[in-house]
């Protein structure tokens, strides 16, 4: 089974650790501060999540990123080149007090990203659902809460599709990062923030 780190721990990086520890898989949480500043979160969640290092949280087979846009670039800094593992892009270039959309010079804010994991398998994937509804039962209304992912590697695709379904959503593949990020990308996407169920 793939082992997976989370690299940020604020809304969205909890919010994935809470929603890999209810189907009781293991995770790595790390922020820029250090582990014994994530000893509150992480006995909240509880087992099976344990604080590491970024160092450590991106070492695994699968790293979720999940940070304020502008500090994306400081949070990768300095990491060991990933070599061919997959990383999946939770963020959105857009950040609080002022929620401006970031300058992304008519790319995508995922192809973006990709040139801050060099060597990773880049994945869209996680950043178009609220918080709550990611720790939310997937199947609460009735159905399959969806998840959209992209990518541009069907290896990568696959495996996050995999961690999506034994999440208990149902994920949804958009194509490629260009195409399928800019669908989920917020602002500018159609698809950020709806809550869509999948029924039979």
């Amino acid at each position: 089974m793939s082992t997976i780190g989370i690299i940020g721990a604020g809304n969205i990086g909890r919010a994935l650790a809470q929603a890999f520890a209810r189907k009781g898989i293991a995770v790595t949480l790390s922020n820029s501060r250090g582990p014994e500043s994530l000893a509150a979160i992480v006995a909240e969640i509880g087992a099976p999540v344990t604080a590491g290092t970024r160092e450590q949280a991106a070492a695994k087979d699968i790293v979720f990123v999940a940070v304020n846009w502008s500090k994306l670039p400081a949070a990768l800094a300095g990491l060991p080149a990933f070599g061919g593992r997959t990383v999946v892009d939770a963020n959105n270039p857009i950040e609080a007090p002022l929620f401006k959309p970031a300058e992304l010079g008519g790319r995508a804010s995922s192809e973006i990203f990709a040139d801050l994991v060099p060597g990773a398998r880049v994945v869209k994937a996680f950043n178009h659902l609220l918080p709550q509804l990611l720790t939310a039962d997937p199947a609460s209304e009735g159905g399959r809460r969806v998840l959209f992912y992209s990518g541009d590697d069907a290896g990568a695709k696959a495996a996050v599709g995999t961690l999506i379904e034994r999440l208990g959503f149902f994920g949804i593949d958009l194509g490629s990062l260009a195409i399928g990020g800019r669908l989920v990308q917020f602002p500018g996407g159609p698809l950020p923030a709806l809550n869509l169920v999948r029924f039979g």
